[in-house]
């Protein structure tokens, strides 16, 4: 019987799919995109006595990591990011004036991480891809044993990523979604950043934003 585990919700302030994985055997677990509500996500954790090896974001948009300070602050886990995106996590407090919503102070990435890195979990492995385009440093995560890929905001159901904010490029969510997604199993489950879940397989055949 697998171990693996995957809990996907949306939190405040954007509403932002924060996803927890585990083992449930090892108790070891990730957090992908604590973008707030850092009670919600620290219940969850708790509730499963797990220990949270990384907290990583697949980009540097506010509402990615607004909660990750206060999450940091209770696991002692290392915070990762794109070094592509440090200038975005940088000015955490223009964006929140920008979208008006309250500022939270978040400390500095521990971790930098880059194309081709493996991200484990437990018995669990996943693989990081580079997929700029919404932000210059935006990456996914794809575990494929286990047939997840957390896109951040680079794919939605039906839709891609805006490419009109800091560092956005058109042609570079594209060429990402063409060349590094599309390319990926058709059964794989996609995990958008926002809004319900799709697959790899259904995107090629009915995203408009994208075609294969």
């Amino acid at each position: 019987m697998s171990h693996w585990f995957r809990k996907t919700f949306p939190v405040p302030p954007l509403s932002c799919n924060c996803s927890i994985l585990a083992d449930l055997h090892t108790k070891e677990a990730i957090v992908v995109d604590p973008g707030g509500n850092s009670e919600k996500i620290l219940y969850e954790l708790q509730s499963l006595n797990l220990r949270v090896l990384a907290i990583v974001h697949t980009h540097a948009h506010l509402d990615h990591f607004l909660a990750s300070g206060k999450i940091k602050e209770a696991t002692g886990a290392p915070l990762c990011l794109h070094k592509k995106d440090q200038d975005l996590w940088n000015i955490l407090e223009i964006q929140c004036r920008m979208f008006g919503v309250p500022y939270i102070p978040v400390p500095p990435p521990d971790l930098e991480i880059q194309e081709g890195e493996t991200i484990t979990v437990g018995q669990f492995s996943g693989l990081v891809l580079h997929t700029p385009g919404h932000t210059p440093g935006s990456v996914c995560f794809y575990f494929d044993e286990t047939g997840i890929l957390l896109t951040g905001d680079t794919l939605f159901r039906g839709g891609i990523g805006r490419t009109d904010l800091w560092g956005g490029d058109s042609q570079a969510i594209e060429h990402s979604i063409r060349e590094k997604l599309y390319t990926l199993q058709e059964k794989t489950i996609v995990v958008p950043g926002h809004g319900p879940e799709s697959s790899v397989g259904w995107e090629r055949e009915y995203n408009m934003f994208v075609t294969a």
